[in-house]
């Protein structure tokens, strides 16, 4: 089963097809992704991601009727990003009546098959104003608490209590110095990451699509 996955939850504009249906691969030995684009521009999520989903097809000889299912991240992020990549992937999904599944973004950071160490550890994004969105992981990528929005120092604060050896995302990176865990894998939510996030779903009735701000807005 094809799947298209967006993600625009970060500055990264995010879109790629994986195959659902590639033996076990979801459970534990890496997404079967078959195509990707990536790029990193904050101020280009209306500009880039169709033109990114609209060349992953074109890398498989596709168009987006072949497509069965979307796979959306639903944040946590800044409002304007975020709701390009949701509004997206709702539209497309009506308009080829495919089921759309959002996932938490902070989920497809760190795929099962990155090959990064097997304990406990943190993903952390860039919420601007100073602060993370971030989450707690176990050792076989089970979210145990999150997700939340807070001040590094806030966080730096907790990480005895939740137990975390190392942390991922751009947000744990940018404030290495106050959290104190090395940092590994990617800055930003990948195409396998969303794939394995929404591997439990695929298949099922899909939720409601809601973001997830954690944030009031400004206006």
């Amino acid at each position: 089963m094809l799947v298209l996955a967006i993600d625009t939850s970060t500055p990264a504009v995010t879109a790629g097809v994986f195959d659902a249906c590639a033996g076990d691969a979801l459970a534990g030995g890496g997404p079967a992704v078959l195509a990707q684009r990536v790029t990193v521009d904050a101020r280009a999520h209306a500009e880039l991601l169709s033109a990114h989903i609209t060349a992953a097809l074109a890398d498989l000889g596709l168009r987006l009727p072949d497509v069965r299912a979307i796979v959306c991240g639903a944040g946590p992020g800044p409002f304007t990003g975020l709701r390009v990549g949701m509004v997206t992937a709702a539209a497309l999904g009506d308009a080829l009546g495919v089921p759309v599944h959002g996932v938490c973004s902070l989920d497809a950071v760190v795929p099962p098959a990155a090959g990064l160490p097997s304990t406990p550890y943190l993903v952390a994004t860039d919420a601007r104003r100073r602060e993370v969105y971030w989450a707690a992981y176990d050792a076989a990528h089970r979210r145990t608490t999150g997700p939340h929005v807070r001040r590094p120092a806030e966080l730096a604060a907790r990480l005895g209590e939740l137990g975390v050896a190392w942390a991922a995302g751009a947000g744990a990176r940018m404030y290495a110095d106050v959290l104190g865990l090395p940092v590994a894998g990617p800055d930003f939510p990948t195409v396998a990451g969303l794939a394995a996030a929404a591997a439990a779903v695929l298949g099922r009735p899909p939720a409601p699509l809601v973001p997830l701000y954690l944030r009031r807005p400004d206006a």
